[in-house]
Order: C-alpha cells, then structure tokens, then sequence
C-alpha cells in the first residue's frame, strides 16, 4: 500500500487507512512509540501501565494507607 508524506501545520505527516487501524487495535488518541531502524518508520502501540509501574517511574509507592477519620455522618451520608 502507498500513501503520501503531506504537510501538518509546521510537520509532515501520514494518513492511516481504517483498515490499518484496526488491524493494529489502534484508535484516535491513543499513544505509540515511534523510531527509525535500518531506514525504516516504525509506529507501535504504547501498551497501558498499571498505576504501580506508573508510581515506580516516579519513586513514589501507593498504599497501604492507613484509613483517615472523617468523623460522624452528617446529613442524609450512607456509610
């Protein structure tokens, strides 16, 4: 398949057929890793992090927690 290097604003850019996009699971918005390797464009698809890989790349740990007291019910609250 061919397809054409076009101007995005101040970028190039390349236009994905549907048939592409749902070959590789891919959907607006989503993020992908991009690089080059031996002249070659490679897109793949970033896959999800969980919360505790995301907290290890900042140094940062979630939980235990210990509970926090937000006193009495107040009002029409449902505990």
């Amino acid at each position: 398949m061919e397809t054409q290097v076009i101007k995005w604003g101040n970028s190039q850019g390349v236009r994905l057929p549907r048939h592409v996009l749902q070959e590789c699971m891919l959907q607006v918005n989503d993020r992908v890793h991009l690089y080059t390797e031996g002249g070659r464009i490679i897109i793949e698809k970033v896959s999800h992090k969980s919360l505790e890989e995301r907290a290890k790349e900042y140094g940062g740990t979630l939980g235990p927690y210990e509970e926090f007291d937000w006193g009495e019910p107040e009002g029409r609250e449902v505990w």
